[in-house]
């Protein structure tokens, strides 16, 4: 049972000090707001859970991914050091992922959350981490890309994999996880997931169906992209018939779940059309495993609809939410500081465009079979 698990939400305060200049879509306000809200919420109350502060990431952890000469050019790019044209050539200075004073001390604190949340599993402090901190998972082994610096992600689930432990990670991200695909790409210890909108149509422009792995890790690679527009049921039905299958034959030891609310419908910077509620649906599935979960934030650029999401799952994760289901329905929200009932987190039921329905639910289905013809025979699934 959900309440008989011990839950730590991860937060470092030191993370509003600094960081991303303002004008960076990437806002870090958004795990304060979210802790805010579930305190508000008395989502924080019982002995099951607890807010936990983490600890900068130590540079042994960090180059267990990344390059040295990488993680040198960080700390010298946020002392005015690093020359511009090899700035460039490892992705910074673009709008993307901007240099900032003392960045590298910032990153690694960043870095440092799902690398705190993946020790309190190891170490039997908690079953279920939620640190809305972490989902960096763009970063590459030697350069930035798309706001992340440090992946988080990669470095958290070789924490598990140093300890004897299998991951499955489960990315729902509207962006392609394509930095923590290109670190396991050729290992079996470890099952990569992504559900994201098509490369055709956005950043990355990677994760197609035959992207499945090399090596040891053919078929330890799974991709499932949409097209725009994409609606709840569609996209819930791809994940029961695609991925739930792979995550139950896969059968990992830990979970690790990345929780981007970019997918969310008036996202500014994506166009698939989703409600939180199949955030929380995919959250519920992956608590059905009786697993130890780590999640993460991630994307997630209409700030509101993100954290009245992240607050979502968490009462999921805490199993708060069953209660309020009824009412919430077709309700909509209500004001992110209410302290009324937890259902008003969920967002109303959108009417999608009903005379798209056809060819999207075309192009997901043969999306899904594709992948039922490479990946599902190597895991035994028929």
């Amino acid at each position: 049972m959900t309440r008989d698990r011990k839950k730590a939400f991860v937060y470092g305060e030191v993370l509003e000090e600094g960081g991303y200049p303002p004008e960076c879509p990437f806002d870090t306000s958004r795990a304060r707001r979210t802790l805010d809200t579930i305190s508000s919420m008395n989502l924080l109350d019982g002995r099951d859970r607890a807010v936990v502060s983490p600890d900068a990431a130590d540079r042994a952890a960090l180059e267990g991914f990344h390059d040295t000469e990488y993680l040198d050019a960080l700390r010298q790019a946020g002392e005015g050091r690093l020359d511009p044209y090899e700035a460039l050539m490892m992705g910074l200075g673009t709008p993307d992922c901007p240099v900032f004073r003392d960045m590298y001390d910032y990153l690694v604190l960043q870095a440092g959350t799902s690398i705190s949340g993946a020790r309190l599993i190891l170490e039997g402090e908690a079953d279920v981490v939620f640190n809305p901190s972490g989902g960096l998972h763009h970063a590459h082994a030697d350069r930035a890309s798309g706001f992340c610096y440090v992946n988080d992600v990669v470095l958290a689930i070789l924490e598990f994999v140093r300890a004897g432990k299998r991951c499955l990670f489960l990315d729902i991200d509207v962006h392609h996880t394509d930095g923590v695909q290109e670190a396991f790409y050729d290992r079996a210890d470890v099952m990569t997931i992504s559900m994201h909108e098509s490369g055709r149509t956005l950043f990355p422009g990677t994760g197609f169906e035959d992207e499945i792995g090399v090596q040891d890790g053919r078929g330890y690679t799974m991709n499932l992209p949409f097209p725009v527009g994409t609606y709840d049921e569609a996209y819930q039905a791809a994940f029961r018939e695609a991925a739930l299958p792979v995550i139950e034959a896969y059968d990992a030891d830990i979970l690790v779940l990345e929780l981007g609310m970019d997918a969310l419908a008036g996202d500014p910077l994506a166009h698939l059309h989703l409600t939180n509620n199949t955030h929380a649906l995919i959250v519920k599935k992956m608590l059905e495993q009786g697993k130890p979960l780590l999640a993460t934030g991630g994307g997630g650029y209409h700030i509101e609809n993100t954290v009245r999401a992240w607050a979502l799952c968490w009462s999921v994760m805490c199993g708060d939410d069953a209660e309020h289901r009824d009412l919430a329905m077709g309700m909509g929200g209500v004001m992110l500081e209410s302290t009324e009932w937890a259902g008003g987190l969920r967002d109303r039921v959108l009417l999608a465009d009903g005379g798209r329905h056809d060819s999207i639910d075309r192009e997901i289905a043969a999306t899904v079979e594709k992948v039922k013809k490479t990946v599902f025979p190597i895991h035994g699934i028929e």
